[in-house]
């Protein structure tokens, strides 16, 4: 598949470097040169100097024969104009950044594809809106609905108290078969898609499928408790921070520190009545025990800098907050953000690069999430007839070990996935995977 890049920033940068391990043939163009640096050691990307919204730089990258056209550039107005001349030459399909919500909605779709853009993403409308998940369900790492809320997907740090811990695999089966699946352990830098042979341990991160009806019963097994949130901090008064404001029940106080005093005020004229807008530093212990931090049960840090974002966290959790969340920017900085034990990570790039990644596989992927504390992927598939999915019962297929099925919708049905089940033809399935077997799918699906 030829896919042409426009945009070496954050977004563009890490899908090319995803997509450089798929074996496509991925051009990536920005008009600085210094940002295209990187794509010249050891990685098969094809850089090139140029300005995405001029016709002979779209020329000389080939997007005549491109499959798929992505850009993510900083600036909204040239990703939609080179996505309408890329579409104009041939590129078949289109795919653009923005940053103005208007633009997504249902009214609006048939405009923009008659102007040749076929789908457009605004990151930080994701982020903010993972923001909101993370607060509604404080006591998890991560909580994502599968197939519009049948089956939940939840990641969740267990220590030394919790019932789960070491306990083998085998025999939480047989004691709750029926309402669970685990389907990865994250444990230190290794991700572990975990066969009945394995031991839970503390402080692993657990990743459970599971129906709505026992999501409760994962809570109790990992010892969580589950304070309702009525108030909580941001730090940092950007885009997403806004967002998750506006998304956020009316009934949850929010309090916004922005160390800007005139985004202050434009901050104020944006967000509901709800939302208190602070001019300070959420650094500064001080400033968040008079606002009254020993009150809130969630902290948030959005500002530009991962580290301060994690050290802000670190602090918050020091003065009494059960849930931070911050947003780490720099993937390098994860696993550090995992260390210092933050509630949740939020990061534009995998949440951006996990809605594009579904242009890219030929299985009907309705789906797919990158998850932020594992090197892994879940997807949403649907069997297909006479697909090699639907010929054995799932003991007997040999799935690859870096691959395991989490559980299925049947008829609107939800269901978990066991050894003696039999996948069937329309049968909707979530599949956990490592990065290293996304591609194995469509042998199975397809």
């Amino acid at each position: 598949m030829r896919i042409v890049i426009a945009g070496a920033g954050e977004v563009g940068t890490h899908l090319a470097k995803m997509l450089s391990q798929e074996k496509h043939d991925i051009v990536l163009l920005d008009a600085n040169a210094e940002r295209l640096g990187f794509a010249n050691s050891r990685m098969d990307i094809m850089p090139m100097v140029g300005n995405p919204t001029s016709l002979r730089d779209l020329e000389d990258a080939g997007v005549r024969r491109a499959d798929l056209f992505v850009s993510v550039t900083p600036e909204e107005t040239a990703n939609i104009t080179a996505c309408m001349l890329a579409s104009s030459m041939g590129a078949h399909k289109t795919f653009a950044r923005i940053n103005n919500y208007e633009y997504l909605l249902p009214r609006n779709k048939a405009f923009f594809e008659k102007m040749g853009i076929n789908t457009m993403i605004y990151p930080e409308m994701l982020a903010a809106k993972e923001i909101v998940t993370a607060i509604r369900r404080p006591w998890a790492r991560q909580y994502w609905e599968l197939f519009g809320g049948a089956l939940i997907l939840i990641g969740v740090k267990v220590r030394e108290n919790a019932k789960i811990v070491h306990k083998q695999l085998i025999e939480l089966m047989m004691n709750d078969k029926k309402m669970y699946h685990i389907v990865a352990i994250k444990r230190d830098n290794e991700t572990i898609i975990p066969r009945g042979a394995d031991y839970v341990l503390p402080n692993d991160i657990l990743f459970f499928t599971v129906t709505r009806e026992h999501i409760d019963d994962v809570q109790e097994l990992c010892g969580k408790s589950n304070p309702e949130v009525k108030k909580v901090f941001i730090m940092g008064g950007g885009r997403i921070a806004i967002r998750a404001s506006q998304y956020l029940p009316d009934h949850i106080r929010i309090k916004i520190i922005e160390t800007n005093k005139e985004k202050s005020y434009q901050i104020a004229e944006s967000v509901p009545s709800n939302v208190l807008i602070i001019n300070g530093d959420a650094r500064d212990t001080e400033l968040l025990r008079q606002e009254g931090i020993q009150d809130a049960q969630a902290f948030v840090a959005l500002s530009e800098n991962s580290s301060n974002n994690i050290l802000a966290c670190v602090a918050a959790r020091q003065l009494g907050v059960f849930k931070t969340i911050s947003q780490v920017e720099n993937i390098d900085y994860i696993p550090l953000a995992e260390q210092m034990d933050i509630g949740s990570v939020i990061n534009k790039k995998l949440i951006a690069a996990s809605h594009i990644y579904q242009f890219l596989l030929d299985a009907d992927v309705s789906n797919v999430k990158c998850l932020t504390f594992a090197n892994a992927d879940v997807a949403e598939l649907i069997a297909r007839p006479d697909s090699k999915i639907t010929r054995k019962k799932v003991k007997d297929l040999r799935l690859p070990k870096d691959m395991t099925l989490g559980g299925l919708i049947r008829e609107d049905i939800p269901m978990l996935v066991e050894g003696e089940t039999q996948i069937q033809a329309g049968d909707r399935v979530v599949v956990f995977c490592l990065e290293s077997a996304m591609r194995k799918l469509e042998d199975y699906f397809n």
